[in-house]
């Protein structure tokens, strides 16, 4: 038995193009397009994480600020606490040392003293630069295809390309400017601590 013709079908799937296609432009927002999603429930969220590069290292802030990779995951200063500034937007941490993970204007990676309401001490003026949170701090987190993060510089970039954290092959961070999105050395899993 049927019920309508091919009439009755135009008319039910141009319906279903309308409801997929959105308001029009005589709508409240005139645009036709979706609203701007809203993610400020994400900002301030911290996450305490072992940062694990596809090279096969852990990200290893240690007590002097320098930045490596190790392969042993127990080892003090891997634990590094991911905290959101902004919607895509985090600061890494090391957990033991307070160092925060900063990269400078010409991509080398180092640890960073936290702010001054932090810690008791204050930090000698001549040191001021480099010791306390600043935009060197800050990294844009994206999750790519494979599942892996990438770090980039929000604040510096290499001949208008973004400069990422990175581990070679031995564990080394690499120069920002030598970095690119798609490779293996730029990607890390944010893993769980047991």
């Amino acid at each position: 038995m049927r019920r309508g013709g091919p009439a009755a079908i135009a008319a039910c799937l141009a319906g279903a193009l309308a409801v997929l296609a959105g308001p029009g432009p005589g709508n409240a927002t005139g645009t036709g397009r979706r609203p701007p999603r809203s993610y400020g429930h994400l900002e301030g969220d911290v996450r305490w994480r072992r940062l694990f590069s596809a090279t096969r290292f852990f990200l290893r802030i240690d007590g002097g600020g320098g930045v490596e990779g190790t392969r042993w995951r127990e080892r003090p200063g891997s634990i590094v606490e991911i905290r959101s500034v902004r919607v895509g937007v985090v600061a890494i941490r090391a957990v033991h040392t307070g160092f925060y993970l900063a990269m400078n204007k010409r991509g080398r990676l180092y640890g960073s003293v936290g702010t001054p309401a932090e810690h008791s001490h204050p930090s000698p003026p001549s040191l001021s630069c480099q010791k306390e949170f600043s935009p060197n701090c800050k990294f844009t987190e994206r999750i790519e295809e494979n599942g892996y993060n990438t770090y980039a510089s929000l604040h510096w970039r290499h001949r208008g390309r973004p400069m990422f954290l990175s581990l070679n092959s031995k564990g080394r961070p690499q120069r920002g400017g030598k970095t690119r999105r798609q490779h293996l050395s730029t990607h890390f899993l944010p893993m769980l601590i047991s």
